[in-house]
């Protein structure tokens, strides 16, 4: 069986999570933030990671552009404008049923998937928890659908790992209404 992990730097250092990378066997870190740089933690810049990962014994893909939570395209946003306030909620203004469309994130998640047959893949954005980040409402609920014979594992910052059908919180749903397992 197929199996993918996600996680989510946060404010994490980087042995942290190359160790929790490691606790779970992972060997490719897949980067899907769309800009992959953080202000607060340098140390997950792109080229930060691609230098310091392999050195590590984890190895570095970017695939933000296809894979990320913040489309170019205005047609992909919900209000069908893309949001210049530095404050947006992306999780609810992008529509990632769109996106799911779009031959380009079939062919991203094709990539992927042969990727995770080969090596231990972790799928890498800045939220740590997954239920407030893209990578659970794009890409797990994606594969959740699509691909239902992949295992999808979400990894915590304090190393608890679970299912991703696990999560019942939606983006589509208002914010007052919905639950979530964490």
């Amino acid at each position: 069986m197929t199996r993918i992990y996600t996680i989510g730097h946060s404010k994490h250092t980087l042995e942290k999570l190359v160790q929790l990378l490691k606790d779970n066997g992972v060997t490719m870190l897949v980067d899907v933030r769309t800009a992959p740089y953080s202000r607060f933690c340098p140390w997950f810049n792109k080229d930060d990671l691609e230098f310091e990962l392999p050195r590590r014994q984890v190895q570095y893909q970017f695939a933000g552009k296809h894979l990320g939570g913040r489309p170019s395209d205005a047609s992909l946003y919900k209000s069908h404008k893309i949001p210049e306030d530095e404050g947006v909620d992306y999780l609810h203004e992008v529509d990632y049923s769109e996106i799911m469309k779009r031959p380009w994130f079939e062919q991203a998640i094709e990539r992927l998937l042969e990727t995770a047959e080969q090596e231990v893949v972790a799928i890498l954005c800045s939220e740590e928890n997954p239920a407030d980040c893209h990578r659970h409402h794009l890409i797990a609920r994606y594969l959740l659908e699509y691909y239902p014979e992949v295992e999808i594992v979400h990894i915590r910052g304090d190393g608890v790992t679970f299912g991703a059908a696990s999560i019942h919180k939606s983006v589509d749903k208002p914010a007052a209404t919905q639950t979530t397992m964490f």
